[in-house]
């Protein structure tokens, strides 16, 4: 009878081995891929993870160009808001002086912000002023402190002399590097 039950066992169990050792592929699913198929050397393929990594922001160069001048800015830090700006490049909008103390201009859309910290602003940032939707580069920050509602995207090197030609005309932003 002990024979009997292993010579059963093994023939029940022998196609269950084969099939996990098989190089047949599986059907593909809905999408077409076929998740799970062996490599040559039998290593199983994994398709990227959702959830893997972005790619670091700071560091990254966008160029803002008019007619007549073009002021770059690096981004500073890696948000909610600057990743959904940078998701928006490149679009035109125009600029205009506003108060003394920043040239602004608006975008087609609010920023994804959610979770973006405030920030205390200085001479020579490029902000988004959550209120309004704006973008701003400070040039003159004297009385202005923190606040939620300024979140900080990069910093720029121009003068106000330079800030002024953005103004009266398109303006075209774009990821440089």
């Amino acid at each position: 009878m002990r024979r009997f039950v292993l010579a059963l066992f093994a023939v029940l169990a022998l196609p269950l081995i084969v099939g996990c050792a098989s190089s047949e592929q599986r059907e593909p699913d809905r999408d077409g891929s076929s998740q799970g198929d062996a490599l040559p050397d039998g290593i199983p393929s994994v398709a990227p993870s959702a959830s893997a990594e972005p790619a670091p922001l700071v560091g990254t160069i966008v160029r803002f160009t008019s007619d007549r001048t073009s002021i770059d800015v690096e981004i500073g830090e890696d948000s909610p808001a600057v990743r959904d700006f940078l998701s928006m490049l490149p679009l035109e909008t125009s600029f205009e002086e506003f108060n003394g103390r920043e040239k602004i201009a608006y975008l087609p859309r609010e920023l994804a912000f959610e979770g973006s910290p405030g920030s205390d602003p200085e001479d020579g940032d490029l902000i988004y002023y959550t209120p309004w939707g704006n973008l701003g580069f400070y040039y003159d920050t004297t009385g202005v402190g923190f606040s939620d509602a300024t979140l900080h995207l990069g910093t720029y090197r121009a003068s106000v002399e330079q800030l002024a030609l953005l103004e009266g005309g398109t303006v075209t932003i774009e990821v440089v590097r």
